[in-house]
């Protein structure tokens, strides 16, 4: 968990809530663990619109804002980095919304 918390604290704009990190790898174990999905491709567009409508919409219950922008906002935050780990990046978007209270 270590690594993934610091991978998150590269980004974070406020201190990481560590538990709503746990929260998350526990959803998303299977996800993680998998090499083909344990990282997000933000140059796919059907990844891009697969996290808006199963993450955003699905898991954080948001209809309504820029769900695009958001997501393009962490990809260019993330641009650096080739490997975006799915944790961190769905981390940031939950932070982005005020939804990490959905995983604490």
């Amino acid at each position: 968990m270590s690594e993934q918390l610091a991978d998150v604290q590269k980004y974070a704009k406020k201190p990481v809530n560590e538990a709503a990190l746990a929260g998350l790898a526990k959803t998303y174990q299977l996800v993680l663990g998998r090499a083909d999905s344990r990282y997000v491709a933000c140059s796919d567009p059907d990844e891009c619109a697969r996290i808006r409508e199963n993450f955003l919409k699905k898991k954080l219950g948001l209809t309504s804002g820029d769900l695009d922008g958001a997501i393009k906002a962490v990809c260019q935050t993330m641009k650096d980095d080739r490997t975006k780990s799915r944790l961190t990046f769905y981390y940031l978007l939950a932070e982005h919304f005020g939804k990490l209270d959905t995983f604490a």
